[in-house]
């Protein structure tokens, strides 16, 4: 009895924590992470902050996943509670159960961007843009024993490679079907496959990003030939792995992950912030017009190149803002205009046309 009367007190005060404690209403300028899931046995030294400071932990460490290259994460490994906590904006409790005395949690945690890139500073990490990005993806297998190409349904990187999917990728896979015109415009192709651009298949996709992979299968090494197309752009990545069995689908799921750390630490490497540099420029808006200053300050705050900015003076006829951008006045320029932004750069104070 004494039992379910605690139990029905702490959901009571639990109740009341969410109502005066968390909220999902997040400002723009903050990374949100859902979904994250804990649970702990509820005996006598239950303690509900303790399993929520376990939260925002899981929470830190999957932005971190997103946010960062694979090679900086062991830079952030040691960071602690307090730290993560300061870098806590809001949270909200999406969804609590008590299932056989066990207390289950979903949290959504929002982190502050700011105080993020100013830690990761500290740690001389530089984060990256959070851009999700669908690319067309080609695995070849190249067997130069038998002097043959595996190209869909033989080849277990192709069977695989969508089978686990990992929400925090930044890189969604698309894979081709099973054409048996571009099977045999393939198979053609085997004395001249690393010089083969593949453009007549990666036109049918409509993507202007893809990923060719040569997998080249010998006796001793697995040598890996990527061609990346972005738009126009041809970047090549070479690696070598351990031989495997590649009729043993536990070691080309291992294979699989290592590949995707490489094309995510890519993409990642191709949109990263510089917080090194801090480009400071004064814009002058029309004061006249409040929803003009309001949504230029929307659009400011979604960028995640902007560390920063405030308003530096302001008259009956103009608002003058400081804006501190981590990277060039081109870069700038070039993001504002994405967002339908001219200014006039002629002067050293700019001006919002």
């Amino acid at each position: 009895m004494y039992y379910l009367k605690s139990l029905y007190i702490f959901f009571i005060v639990l109740a009341l924590n969410i109502f005066f404690f968390s909220t999902s209403n997040i400002k723009a300028k903050a990374f949100l992470v859902d979904e994250i899931e804990i649970s702990e046995k509820l005996e006598n030294n239950f303690n509900k902050d303790k399993l929520i400071n376990k939260g925002f932990k899981k929470a830190f460490n999957k932005l971190m996943i997103s946010l960062i290259k694979s090679t900086d994460l062991k830079k952030v490994d040691d960071a602690s509670l307090n730290e993560i906590k300061s870098m806590v904006e809001t949270f909200s409790i999406k969804e609590e159960k008590f299932i056989n005395k066990t207390y289950y949690l979903n949290l959504g945690v929002s982190f502050d961007k700011k105080r993020v890139f100013s830690y990761l500073e500290q740690k001389n990490v530089f984060p990256t843009q959070i851009i999700k990005e669908k690319f067309l993806f080609i695995p070849i297998i190249v067997d130069q024993k038998d002097e043959n190409l595996l190209i869909f349904s033989n080849n277990l990187i192709y069977e695989n490679w969508n089978k686990k999917r990992d929400i925090n990728l930044l890189i969604e896979y698309l894979l081709p079907t099973e054409d048996l015109e571009d099977f045999n415009l393939i198979k053609k192709q085997y004395s001249n496959i690393e010089n083969y651009d593949f453009k007549e298949i990666i036109k049918k996709y409509f993507l202007d990003k893809s990923i060719i992979t040569l997998i080249f299968k010998s006796e001793d090494k697995i040598k890996v030939l990527s061609k990346i197309y972005i738009g126009e752009k041809k970047i090549i990545k070479n690696d070598s792995f351990e031989k495997i069995d590649f009729e043993n689908t536990e070691q080309i799921q291992l294979l699989i992950s290592k590949l995707k750390i490489i094309y995510e630490d890519f993409w990642k490497e191709n949109n990263l912030i510089n917080t090194s540099i801090k480009l400071p420029l004064i814009i002058q808006v029309d004061n006249k017009n409040l929803n003009l200053s309001s949504k230029f300050e929307e659009v400011l705050d979604n960028i995640d190149l902007i560390s920063g900015y405030s308003i530096n003076r302001f008259n009956k006829d103009y608002i003058f803002y400081e804006v501190t951008f981590n990277g060039t006045t081109k870069n700038f320029i070039n993001i504002m205009k994405d967002q339908n932004y001219n200014f006039d750069t002629q002067k050293k104070t700019w001006v919002l046309k």
